[in-house]
């Protein structure tokens, strides 16, 4: 038996962000427990359903040295869900917030402190893992710790690492000066080499350099970041470690995204019932929405975030054009408010085409997953991307840019050969995403059987975690 230890800053159905949490969620439960224990450790967020926080068991607790900020209270909380065991740390000082970032000046000192606790609690959890899989910038000091200050306790030894990059835009980046202050690191680690960047201190970096082995999370995004348009000035560093660097694409949880039994649909349905499934949702949310009911009309979704990372600059570029083809477009998502009142606009000047949900409501997304024909996800850089994989499930037909996991996941359609799960652009250019746009509407409206049959092919591709978790599975087993 492999002790596994997956280290993060959220995890569904405890607190989630973004895609990360559901990684963390669905990943452990996916991997054979006959082979592996696996354990989570996250922080004990104010923020997580009283649900869930009124079952965790106090377990023990101590004080920790964090750098020269003195002794800090470490609380360890445990539950147990799904034969996963979660170990949350307490410290109301750190964790009390609303959200689970704010501030990046408060989260480094926070997940300094979060990276450390995670080791120090193991001796008194009583598990010593082979592996720590650490999941982005928030845990990227856990690998230094281990190579550094813990390395003297034998408790510690023969611990391997994995660092699992996420979303390489966000780092950790702060100066020297205060992540010493935070951390006590020796000198040495802030050299060029280790966790100096551009004269600040970078806490991916630090996990990046110290770590056994590093993934994320598409082949395809392996392959940009070694470049420096996708690198974010990490590039020479990966392309320098390319041989201990792998993609591997993230799975979806198919009893949450399933509309054969999804309980938030108006109408579930199975790809032998998928047409009259999908009319049925579609009416009934254009008339929740407000929308003209209208089962014929290309119903064109986004369910995002509004950042120009998710390629709403270009579609502000073409909106115009795009509303004076037969289509309605929906969107849910929140964001840079320029986006958010550039969709506000459009709904209020174009109430017949255009419904902009300015908030996130996941009951009303599964709903719109079910109810679209088409989701549009032009991304600047997209690592993984969740939307896609969910969408095929739902036969919603994907209208992508060929960029990291949705390259991987996404085949473009071809009408010669009758294959394909949805249609797909090449360049960071609006003009080419509204015209791959226009050509998904033509064999939507003069093709329907092949529009259905290229939804069907991805209701029927399998993007649930089996996969992907053999591929980890694989990888633990290579470093032990």
């Amino acid at each position: 038996m492999k002790n596994i230890l997956f280290v993060a800053s959220e995890c569904v159905p405890f607190v989630k962000t973004g895609g990360l949490a559901d990684v963390v969620g669905a990943l452990p439960k996916s991997l054979d427990r006959t082979k592996y224990d696996v354990r989570v450790i996250l922080p004990d967020y104010a923020s997580i359903p009283a649900k869930y926080r009124s079952q965790f068991r106090y377990i023990h607790h101590f004080y920790m040295d964090l750098g020269r900020l003195g002794n800090v209270y470490v609380g360890i909380m445990t539950y147990e869900m799904d034969g996963i065991t979660y170990y949350f740390i307490d410290n109301e000082h750190y964790f009390s917030g609303e959200k689970p970032y704010g501030d990046i000046h408060w989260d480094i000192e926070k997940f300094c402190y979060f990276s450390k606790a995670a080791l120090a609690i193991l001796p008194v959890i009583d598990f010593h893992p082979d592996i720590i899989h650490c999941h982005d910038w928030q845990t990227g000091v856990v690998p230094v710790f281990l190579h550094t200050l813990f390395k003297p306790n034998p408790f510690y030894q023969g611990i391997r690492t994995i660092m699992t990059i996420h979303n390489l835009k966000f780092q950790g980046v702060w100066d020297i000066q205060t992540l010493k202050l935070y951390t006590d690191l020796p000198d040495y680690v802030f050299l060029p080499d280790r966790m100096e960047f551009k004269k600040d201190a970078n806490m991916l970096k630090g996990g990046l350099v110290y770590a056994d082995r590093i993934t994320t999370v598409s082949n395809t995004y392996a392959e940009e970041i070694k470049m420096p348009y996708y690198g974010e000035g990490l590039d020479g560093l990966l392309r320098a470690k390319s041989d201990t660097l792998s993609g591997i694409v993230n799975g979806i949880d198919y009893d949450i995204y399933n509309p054969a039994n999804d309980p938030k649909l108006y109408q579930t349905y199975t790809t032998k019932t998928f047409r009259k499934g999908k009319a049925a949702n579609k009416a009934r949310l254009q008339e929740e929405l407000g929308l003209p009911v209208d089962p014929e009309v290309m119903m064109l979704a986004m369910i995002t975030r509004l950042t120009d990372q998710k390629g709403l600059d270009l579609v502000e570029w073409v909106l115009g054009r795009l509303l004076d083809s037969r289509i309605q477009f929906v969107v849910i998502g929140t964001g840079d408010p320029r986006y958010e009142n550039l969709l506000r606009h459009y709904e209020w000047s174009r109430k017949d085409k255009v419904s902009a949900n300015i908030y996130f409501n996941d009951e009303r997304a599964h709903r719109l997953y079910a109810a679209a024909d088409a989701m549009l996800m032009p991304s600047r850089f997209e690592p993984c991307g969740l939307t896609q994989l969910i969408s095929l499930r739902y036969g919603t037909v994907p209208i992508v840019r060929e960029t990291g996991g949705l390259r991987d996941t996404v085949e473009a359609y071809n009408q010669f050969a009758g294959t394909g799960t949805g249609f797909s652009f090449a360049n960071y250019n609006a003009d080419e995403m509204l015209g791959t746009i226009f050509y998904a509407e033509q064999i939507f409206y003069d093709d329907r059987n092949a529009w259905d049959a290229m939804a069907v092919r991805g209701m029927e591709a399998d993007f649930s975690w089996n996969e992907s978790a053999k591929k980890y599975e694989a990888l633990y087993d290579s470093l032990t």
